[in-house]
């Protein structure tokens, strides 16, 4: 054998140079938002028209909002999630005080005082990401306390208390309820005991019941509901015009642009009824495209909490993603008449500058995770042994866990 030949044959191979982002995550993303703005296209003609504007406006706008949340997503992705840490108080006390002047300029669209900025921005957005960031610091400091009620329930639900509170002043009965909701799966993802998650939930059925029974909107959302229910023909004018753009819509749509109930009064086609639209122009077969879309987002964000450098980056991730995907599982629920009506977008497809841009920072959090995870792996711990819990074991009554997130190396 020659020298060289002896060389080669000794030669160790060259390291695979690993990609320092989930890709299969940004083509989860990059396809849901190109197929978002082309149903905002083909659902805000007459949206814009109806405010006096060029019938492309509302797209237009939408397309400034994607370029603004890429470039916050980019940003995001390159920030070190660890450096929250320092900035959650800050961003709290900044998105309490944005909910604060939403009460105080009580600027009234559709019936409720929600947004700032003649509509362009909507702190109760804001304020479920951010409780999100500030939940994943805050447990991840107290992983040794969450058992002790004083130490752990108590204040969490003060600090979901307060958000959930300022979001139903406006009122906005749905976003004050997924506040609720990220706290328990916050909690429960870091390893919150399951009697007090159980007392949680007792709580959260009993403040949502208060709503239904006390609150105007919350009593005819219901009544609307039932009736629904029963018959769908006495369901709210709302869920009937859905009803007929679902139906229409058969397995495979009347084409882009063919739908006919967004210019016959089915209301906010180009928002929150923007997933009805989808069902009528493509067809129980575009449908569930979209759903199929948003369950690899999920799985996504399982992989890349399942890979997290510590238990930080792995709240941080299933927190997000798990936010983004509830969003979407409110919306869709709504649309085909399984939810009473609640006022949540369709994440990365429904038009509005605050939903675009906080769903694509939070994606921007999460691909930084996936990087840091890329820079701390090695070959002896590659991504089939990095073991995450994810409570999918920690049923059995017993004391919570320092740290049910703890690789098992």
């Amino acid at each position: 054998m020659s020298t060289q030949a002896t060389v080669q044959a000794h030669a160790k191979p060259a390291p695979v140079k690993r990609i320092g982002f989930d890709v299969p995550l940004l083509i989860i993303v990059v396809t849901l938002v190109v197929f978002g703005l082309l149903m905002v296209y083909s659902a805000s003609w007459d949206a814009s028209l109806h405010i006096d504007k060029e019938p492309t406006y509302v797209f237009t706008r939408q397309l400034i909002w994607v370029c603004i949340g890429v470039v916050v997503c980019t940003a995001a992705s390159l920030f070190d999630y660890h450096h929250y840490k320092k900035l959650v108080v800050i961003m709290m006390i900044v998105i309490m005080g944005l909910l604060f002047a939403v009460l105080i300029i009580n600027e009234v669209r559709f019936s409720a005082a929600r947004s700032l900025f003649s509509g362009s921005v909507q702190p109760a957005e804001l304020a479920k990401m951010a409780i999100i960031l500030y939940l994943a610091v805050w447990l991840d400091n107290r992983q040794e306390t969450l058992a002790n009620f004083k130490e752990g329930l108590l204040p969490l639900g003060i600090i979901v208390g307060l958000v959930a509170a300022f979001i139903i002043a406006q009122p906005d009965i749905s976003a004050s309820m997924t506040v609720v909701i990220l706290g328990v799966m916050m909690f429960f993802l870091a390893g919150g005991d399951m009697r007090q998650i159980i007392l949680i939930l007792l709580g959260a059925g009993a403040l949502g019941f208060l709503m239904i029974t006390v609150m105007p909107t919350g009593k005819v959302r219901f009544a609307q509901y039932v009736s629904g229910m029963r018959n769908p023909r006495e369901g709210s004018y709302h869920i009937r015009r859905t009803y007929e753009a679902v139906i229409k819509g058969r397995f495979f749509g009347v084409g882009l642009g063919n739908a006919d109930t967004k210019f016959t009064g089915l209301p906010l086609p180009h928002t929150d009824s923007i997933f009805a639209v989808i069902a009528e122009e493509t067809g129980v077969f575009g449908s569930f495209f979209v759903i199929i879309l948003f369950v690899l987002l999920l799985w996504r964000g399982y992989v890349i909490a399942k890979n997290a450098p510590d238990n930080l980056g792995k709240l941080l991730s299933f927190g997000l993603i798990g936010w983004i995907v509830l969003e979407a599982l409110m919306n869709i629920a709504v649309i085909v008449g399984l939810f009473p009506m609640a006022g949540n977008a369709l994440p990365f497809i429904s038009a509005g500058g605050s939903s675009m841009v906080t769903t694509l920072l939070a994606i921007g959090i999460v691909m930084n995770v996936s990087r840091q995870s890329a820079k701390n792996l090695s070959p002896e711990r590659s991504s089939s042994n990095a073991a995450v819990d994810l409570r999918g074991r920690d049923w059995r009554r017993s004391v919570s866990r320092t740290n049910r997130y703890r690789d098992t190396e």
